[in-house]
């Protein structure tokens, strides 16, 4: 790399605990300046979307020993990629400054007079517990708290801290203290703290993957060994943890570690992820379809040059909605077109698609389904009415053959097409092997058609993993493809879906459909 006469900058940035909604606006504003990010293992990758597509991204993980770059290294690829020019995004995992060895890359960077700036983050020594439902201080129980280093040996001839002074503060949360627990109890023991006081260990904490042990200073070294319990967690020491069974609320949401696999196309996953994080679930993104605009436009261009003629304008799908109105922008026409069209969706989600542009909309039927909302228009007198349907390229045709039985003259016309989404089933192969997948989502029948083809005629599904359905024209498909349909719901909506997953999983029933 050539090295410029002015220096780049380097944001020292806090990633969070693990939570990516816990990122700091400030850090976002930074990664988005960014012409490279190097960032560790600890770091919720969700967040390297904040870089611009430009942004080289250098993993940079320390994990159990097995580093990818020494801390050396990092400190030497920091300063020759800011000299070069570069700004840089250090992304770290919970605060740079809280045993995140960011004081130590920021002396580098002075030494070298390279431009930085801290941007502190959400720490894990606070954010982990308070997830987990223990408060690190409580009037009546302490008003003291210490955060300490797991990783040194207490057992060594000198050590840096003092343990004896520990014994006095109410609250201890060591950092990184898998490793050395059994030397830390026994030492807090030895120095005169209680072996009944109450502790936790937090494994993932933050994440849909949280796990929470619980003992006195004197067993959880046993626990966790006959539980197997792995680095990388906290262990937090004091009365406070007794208020766990009162105060949890993060593990004790209705999804809680449930993986959801969501087949929508990926534009449209983010909608489903977000409602399914909210209760607690793992949402795994693995798009089965991808939305195209189609390879020929000329049936809709032909609509629109009539537009005027139609009266009614009838939209099945959000897609539907989305490339219709690009096409009417691209073809220089606007809403101000559509006067004197009514307009029909297939529900609300498709509908609020249309009132976000600030047009109204005339029918949305009480049932979310084609037949629904051919049962609503057919209640009105369609003798002689032109009706325009934009849709994808193939779909079912009991809505234009229904209308046309009831007198009306109906246009269907491409607005967009479905296709294979690329993604290899591998990647989804490897949730489910390793025990992450409870639940495949479909919404519609071209996300299970293209799994089945992703997954291959010889793809078994494990009996653990249920299956989702919104509609029953789309569980048809899924039992014709041979699955067991395990869950669906009498509201065709992704709110709908998510109600259905959480009523399903409260009541746990051995097998069977929910109807």
């Amino acid at each position: 790399m050539v090295e410029r006469a002015t220096p780049g900058k380097v944001y020292i940035i806090g990633a969070g605990p693990g939570d990516a909604g816990l990122i700091t606006l400030r850090a976002i504003e930074c990664l988005r300046l960014a012409d490279v990010v190097i960032y560790d293992n600890l770091v919720n990758e969700e967040l390297l979307k904040y870089a611009p597509k430009h942004a080289r991204m250098i993993y940079a993980g320390k994990k159990g020993g097995d580093h990818t770059l020494s801390q050396g290294r990092i400190n030497e690829l920091l300063a020759k990629e800011a000299r070069g020019g570069s700004t840089v995004a250090r992304l770290k995992g919970g605060d740079p400054f809280i045993f995140g060895r960011g004081g130590e890359e920021a002396e580098v960077l002075a030494a070298y007079g390279i431009p930085f700036e801290v941007v502190p983050g959400v720490t894990s020594a606070i954010a982990v517990p308070a997830y987990a439902g223990i408060p690190l201080t409580h009037r009546g129980l302490t008003s003291t708290v210490a955060f300490v280093t797991g990783h040194e040996d207490p057992t060594k001839d000198k050590s840096d801290i003092d343990w004896q002074a520990l014994t006095g503060i109410g609250t201890l949360v060591f950092l990184m203290g898998v490793k050395n627990i059994v030397q830390i109890t026994e030492v807090l023991i030895l120095h005169g703290k209680s072996p009944d006081t109450p502790v936790a260990l937090i494994r993932r904490g933050t994440t849909p993957g949280q796990q929470v042990l619980t003992g006195t200073l004197s067993s959880i070294a046993g626990l966790a060994r006959a539980g197997q319990f792995k680095p990388p967690a906290i262990l937090v020491v004091g009365p406070v943890v007794n208020l766990r069974d009162t105060l949890r609320w993060f593990d004790a949401k209705p999804l809680f570690d449930k993986g959801v696999v969501i087949t929508r196309p990926q534009r449209q996953a983010d909608d489903l992820a977000r409602l399914l994080a909210v209760q607690g679930a793992n949402p795994i993104i693995f798009p089965t379809i991808s939305i195209t605009q189609p390879s020929d436009w000329s049936e809709l261009d032909r609509a629109l040059s009539r537009l005027e003629s139609y009266d009614w304008l009838i939209f099945t799908s959000a897609n539907g909605v989305h490339f219709f109105f690009e096409r009417l922008r691209q073809n220089g026409m606007d809403m101000r077109d559509l006067k004197g069209i009514k307009i029909g969706c297939i529900g609300p989600a498709t509908a609020r698609q249309i009132e976000d542009r600030g047009i109204r909309v005339d029918l949305v039927p009480d049932e979310f389904i084609a037949e629904g909302l051919l049962k609503s228009l057919a209640s009105m007198n369609l003798s002689g009415k032109k009706i325009l349907i934009p849709r994808a390229s193939r779909a079912r045709d009991i809505l234009p053959e229904g209308l046309k039985n009831h007198g009306a003259s109906v246009d269907v016309v491409t607005a967009y097409q479905t296709i294979q989404s690329g993604r290899k089933k591998e990647e989804l192969s490897a949730f489910i092997s390793a025990g992450d997948v409870d639940v495949i989502t479909f919404t519609s029948s071209s996300t299970v058609n293209n799994f089945v083809e992703m997954m291959g005629q010889g793809f078994i599904l494990p009996d653990h993993v249920k299956i989702a359905c919104i509609g029953p024209v789309t569980a048809a498909t899924a039992i014709k493809a041979g699955f067991r349909v395990d869950i669906r719901q009498e509201e065709y909506t992704m709110e709908g879906l998510v109600q259905s997953l959480i009523n399903y999983f409260q009541n746990e029933p051995k097998g069977g459909e929910l109807l």
